[in-house]
């Protein structure tokens, strides 16, 4: 985790036209929504077949599926989710989501993720 330091307002408010999306990996576009020191919001819009990389990071996350549907492994427990589904992930735990249709979700991690700023 960074140790960078942030000052932010009591309100931040990104509307969705100032929103550029990356590309970090093929088959995965990011939005970055408002954040402050403690939480962090990031749309994953994610092409049918995508198999993201199994990975850990120090931030607790929570999804929520917006569309589609995903089959996602959290340590050794696979699961599916689809539209209206959430779940959540702590900090340091091994994932890895794969888009099974095309899909949209809400990730909320917290704290601040340095590293897609």
């Amino acid at each position: 985790m960074s140790d960078v330091r942030h000052s932010f307002p009591d309100v931040v408010v990104t509307p969705a036209a100032e929103t550029l999306p990356s590309t970090p990996e093929p088959g995965l576009t990011r939005l970055i929504g408002a954040y402050n020191e403690k939480l962090f919001l990031a749309e994953h819009r994610m092409e049918k077949g995508w198999i993201g990389a199994r990975h850990s990071h120090p931030h607790d996350q929570i999804v929520y599926v917006v569309s589609g549907r995903l089959r996602v492994t959290c340590g050794d427990n696979p699961f599916e989710v689809g539209a209206g589904d959430s779940f959540v992930v702590r900090g340091g735990i091994e994932h890895q989501a794969a888009a099974i249709e095309p899909s949209v979700v809400i990730d909320v991690f917290t704290p601040i993720r340095d590293d897609y700023i």
